[in-house]
């Protein structure tokens, strides 16, 4: 069902209740998503964007039942990964030749997609396309998240297509933020921040710096996942300001997983001594088996500090703990701070790999971490709360 956003512009994309992985099985889709296609009717007619490729059919289908596609003149593509641009080969199989404006990256991105010989129009920062009464000026924003990335703007309307940014992994038939539960949106708004966005957050800064130059009127932003920002516009880019500028809060976070619950109880008793000494501090406490990979990178996100704990196993950290170690790495984490700890039998490697993973990873090194042999006794969970009373003086100075 196609949903009015303006009288010019139709919302014509597809909401995926069933999506729970995003990314092979990279990121957690709890909430589902959606795919957010925009048909813009002016003198000129223009679909912005297409929605994943296995709802292909369907979504042809319904444009037809919106519109007579040979009456479509452009297709704008912002953003050319398959969950936006899955629907061109079979909707270009009706239309093959509507010009596509993307960036030159785009079209090298679609060409080796769908190895097609399309009518391409390679656009760049500050281009325009009249289509009417309406222009769309194009914004390139290159690694927001891909090379290819680029925002529309719509005058008249006064719309910013802005793709992936301030994007929400979330289901909802609610069309605007104004309209659905602003604490979820804000939840998914800085998962799908940290765990897509945060490691170009230099080219966030600038980006945001570059459209609040061109002093654009901004009644609405349409993001290409979740819902369209009407009421609260500034406070996402707010938001995207702060977290793009090494965010972090009050908080520190033990991550840890365990074989037979000594390093749980190292993580417990760190914790308790935290707590101790700085008993404003949010602390989390995640197991890396029992929660959700993409929630812990949240609080990582969020925490000024963190600590990673494993049991030896072969000579090495655990399998759970790589995972969750290598993400952190890739998501490029700026102005925290990190130590290490863990349990062991005879070797007890554990502790001092995951300090060289997170110093490689540009955490900041507390201490050399702390280990146990075997299970913690009572002694050992004093020495345990002392540690963490110690860290957070060691993290002030």
């Amino acid at each position: 069902m196609s949903k009015r956003v303006t009288d010019k512009v139709t919302w014509v994309g597809k909401i995926d209740w069933e999506l729970k992985k995003f990314h092979g099985d990279e990121l957690s889709t709890m909430e589902g998503s959606s795919y957010n296609s925009y048909l813009i009717r002016d003198k000129k007619t223009v679909l912005m964007d297409t929605v994943w490729g296995p709802y292909d059919t369907e979504f042809v289908k319904r444009l037809k039942e919106e519109i007579n596609l040979n009456e479509i003149d452009y297709i704008v593509m912002n953003h050319n990964e398959s969950d936006h641009s899955g629907t061109l080969p079979a909707l270009m199989r009706e239309i093959p030749d509507t010009p596509i404006y993307c960036t030159k990256k785009g079209e090298s991105i679609l060409r080796g997609l769908y190895h097609q010989d399309w009518n391409y129009v390679n656009v760049k920062t500050g281009d325009e396309l009249d289509i009417g009464d309406s222009k769309l000026i194009f914004v390139e924003a290159s690694m927001l998240h891909w090379p290819d990335t680029m925002m529309t703007y719509m005058t008249g309307d006064n719309i910013l297509f802005s793709n992936d940014v301030f994007g929400q992994h979330y289901a909802s038939e609610m069309l605007y933020d104004d309209m659905d539960d602003i604490s979820k949106l804000i939840h998914e708004a800085e998962k799908y921040y940290t765990n897509i966005i945060n490691p170009f957050s230099t080219f966030v800064t600038k980006k945001l710096a570059e459209v609040q130059g061109m002093n654009l009127k901004l009644d609405l932003v349409a993001p290409s996942h979740g819902v369209i920002w009407r009421k609260n516009i500034g406070l996402i880019m707010d938001l995207y300001a702060r977290w793009a500028n090494s965010y972090q809060e009050d908080q520190i976070t033990l991550i840890y997983d365990t074989m037979w619950q000594s390093t749980r109880k190292m993580a417990e008793a760190i914790a308790e001594g935290i707590q101790q000494a700085s008993p404003n501090t949010t602390i989390k406490i995640l197991s890396v088996v029992k929660n959700d990979k993409n929630d812990i990178l949240v609080e990582v996100f969020k925490s000024k500090a963190i600590l990673v704990g494993s049991p030896t196993i072969n000579n090495g950290f655990s399998y759970a703990i790589a995972g969750i170690l290598e993400m952190i790495k890739g998501l490029k984490f700026k102005n925290k701070k990190a130590a290490s700890f863990g349990s062991y039998g005879w070797s007890g490697e554990a502790a001092k790999m995951i300090k060289e993973f997170l110093e490689e990873s540009k955490f900041a090194i507390v201490n050399d971490g702390i280990r146990v042999n075997w299970a913690p006794d009572q002694e050992t969970i004093e020495k345990l709360r002392e540690y963490g009373r110690n860290f957070v003086a060691e993290i002030a100075e």
